[in-house]
Parts: C-alpha cells; sequence; structure tokens
C-alpha cells in the first residue's frame, strides 16, 4: 500500500511539473531581414528586429503577456515614427499586413500592398500620429512597420527565454523612455536588438571593429548569437525561413558586413585608387573573417498560411533532414544555457572553423 502511495504521489508529481513547466517556457526570435530596393543597394547589411512568442502589444508602444493563441509581437527600432524609438507590431500584421492568416495574400503588386498597409493603418496605427510620413527611399516611415514579407526575405533565429525573463523585459520596455536617437552608424535597429538580446544573455553581444568598422550589423550580431548558442549546451536554436511573397518588388539581396559591403560593390574601386593599403585590409579582413554561412544549407521555409513552426514549440523529435525543427522535450533555459541543434544547423561547423 505504502508502495503504491509513493509510485502516485511520485506520478502526480511529475505531471505536475510537466505542465507548469508548459507554461514557464518560452521563446523568441532574432529576425534578420535582407535588404531590398534602392538603399539595399547603397548600404546592403539589411535589417533587425526581435520577435516574442509570449509578449503582446497592448498599443504599439505599451507591452503585455500575450494570452492563448496570441502569435506574439515583433519590435524593433525605426527611424521617423512620431519620434519613438521603437514600436511593437503582431507578428501576422508585421510580415503581411492582415490581422489573419486566412487573409494573406499568395501574390501581390504594388495596388494590393498599399490598400492591405492603409487598412491596418487606419484600424491601429493612428495612435502613433495622424499625420505620420509613410517614408521614403532616404527616411524611413510607418509602411516600414507592416508588410516587411512582401519587401525581402527573413530568417528568423529562434531561441528559447523564460516567462520571467519575458515578464522582466515588458516591465523594462514599458517603464523606460521611448524617445527616438536613432543613428545609422552606431545606433541602429541592430544596436537596439544587440541591447535587447544582452537584456536576456548578458555581456554575450557586442558591436565589432573587425569586419564592421565599429559597427553592429545584421550579419555580426546573428553570427553572435550562433556562436553563443554553440558553447552552451542544454537548449537548442533553429533557424527558419520566411519568404518574400512575390509579385510585389524584385528579390531581396544577401545581408553583408560592412567589410563585405565595402569589397564586394560599387565602394571597391574607388577605396582602392584612393589608398591601396586600406582596400587590400578590408578586403583582406573580408576574405578572413567573414565569409560564414548565415543559415544552414536546409533551412526550413514556413508558409505564410501556417507558421505554427515558428509561433510554437515543436512537438515531437526530428531528424537532420528537417532543418530548424528539434524536440519540445529540451530543458528550460535562462541566460546561461542555449544549444545549438547540431543536426538541425550542419554549416556551423563550416562557420566555427572560419571564425576561430
Amino acid at each position: 500500500m505504502r508502495i503504491r502511495f509513493r509510485t502516485a504521489f511520485v506520478f502526480a508529481t511529475s505531471a505536475i511539473f510537466v505542465l507548469c513547466t508548459r507554461h514557464i517556457h518560452a521563446q523568441a526570435a532574432l529576425l534578420t531581414e535582407e535588404p531590398y530596393g534602392f538603399f539595399g543597394e547603397v548600404a546592403p547589411t539589411g535589417h533587425n528586429a526581435i520577435y516574442f512568442e509570449h509578449i503582446c502589444a497592448e498599443t504599439p508602444t505599451h507591452l503585455r503577456p500575450c494570452q492563448p493563441d496570441e502569435p506574439g509581437v515583433v519590435i524593433a527600432r525605426y527611424q521617423g515614427i512620431a519620434g519613438y524609438d521603437w514600436i511593437a507590431i503582431p507578428l501576422i500584421p508585421y510580415l503581411y499586413s492582415v490581422e489573419e492568416e486566412s487573409q494573406i495574400p499568395q501574390h501581390v503588386d504594388r495596388s494590393t500592398v498599399e490598400r492591405l498597409r492603409d487598412n491596418y493603418h487606419e484600424a491601429h496605427l493612428l495612435t502613433l500620429g495622424d499625420d505620420l510620413p509613410p517614408g521614403s527611399i532616404f527616411q524611413g516611415g510607418w509602411t516600414e512597420l507592416v508588410g516587411v514579407a512582401y519587401e525581402r526575405r527573413i530568417y528568423a533565429f529562434r531561441f528559447n527565454t523564460t516567462e520571467a525573463q519575458d515578464n522582466a523585459f515588458i516591465a523594462r520596455m514599458n517603464s523606460s523612455p521611448n524617445h527616438s536617437h536613432f543613428n545609422f552608424l552606431y545606433n541602429n535597429c541592430s544596436d537596439f536588438a544587440r541591447v535587447m538580446l544582452n537584456s536576456y544573455f548578458p555581456h554575450t553581444f557586442h558591436r565589432s571593429v573587425f569586419p564592421d568598422a565599429g559597427m553592429t550589423t545584421p550579419k555580426q550580431l546573428t553570427w553572435q548569437l550562433e556562436r553563443y548558442a554553440t558553447k552552451h549546451p542544454d537548449v537548442h536554436l533553429a533557424v527558419f525561413e520566411i519568404p518574400q511573397v512575390p509579385g510585389y518588388r524584385r528579390h531581396s539581396h544577401s545581408n553583408k558586413s560592412v567589410a563585405e559591403s565595402l569589397s564586394t560593390t560599387i565602394y571597391a574601386v574607388p577605396i582602392f585608387f584612393a589608398n591601396p593599403y586600406i582596400g587590400g585590409g578590408i578586403f583582406a579582413d573580408y576574405l578572413i573573417r567573414n565569409r560564414f554561412r548565415l543559415v544552414p544549407r536546409n533551412v526550413q521555409v514556413l508558409s505564410s498560411t501556417d507558421l505554427s513552426a515558428l509561433t510554437s514549440p515543436p512537438s515531437t523529435p526530428q531528424t537532420s533532414g528537417s532543418a530548424g525543427i528539434q524536440a519540445s522535450g529540451a530543458a528550460a533555459v535562462n541566460h546561461t544555457d542555449l544549444r545549438i541543434d547540431q543536426a538541425a544547423y550542419s554549416g556551423q561547423k563550416e562557420m566555427k572553423a572560419t571564425h576561430e
């Protein structure tokens, strides 16, 4: 009888622990977005934002924990948004300018993109100001906040967090001033992502003199996250591709570091003519330090009508052929525990050999 009681007690305790753990687990993803258009040719570094599964937006400038079945929010720094430093947009509108997956078009033209953006702006963004500028080639605006997948391809580098970490982040963001100090060189979107990531993994992300001339860029930030993941053995980093919706504009370009941008674009010729030694040094830096693979070869591509692989933990173990997915039985994460799934990330050894 006593043995049966002990067995039942252990069983019940284990069940309660599993149920509680499900509520504690959370996740986020660094979004590395490819450059596009004219500005993407001039400064081909791209854009960073961060997606949080368990954080939602009460308003575009005030955060709260998500309710059940809410898919989370994307937070990033922008320029020209009524003086705000950061804006939070729910995941589906951020990607596609609509509120339900069933409303996402599979092919768009310019008039469709403009209509969808205008509809969402009128319904949800008027609190940012009636005269909020839409933006231009040289100046950002509210159109950067919605329909991002119509402009470019996005890679999501998902990592585990905890409910406690997310709640602390919400409290810190809501209580801090939200005033823009945007600077393209040293206070840009990647700098903001760097600070947010450091709130989860302290002292991990930093500016890089080589190969980014002291700037923070999306490619360098992604590499630092990948490198951190290989050194922390308890939880995984999963990678997903969110494809660009076809029809609106030409395909976006791959993300580049500063050294890569200067070495492989129109800047290379005048730099070499002005000072061959500087030009040669930049090119050598690019060859030695920055030719790593940004994403694995077999990254999982997400359908616009099914983002569940990103927004909810995977339920069953996957093989290496299913890149980007790992078993949900991984241990709970804290800021000292993050592991990349080596099977799902077969390109990591090549990247590590290049940089260490």
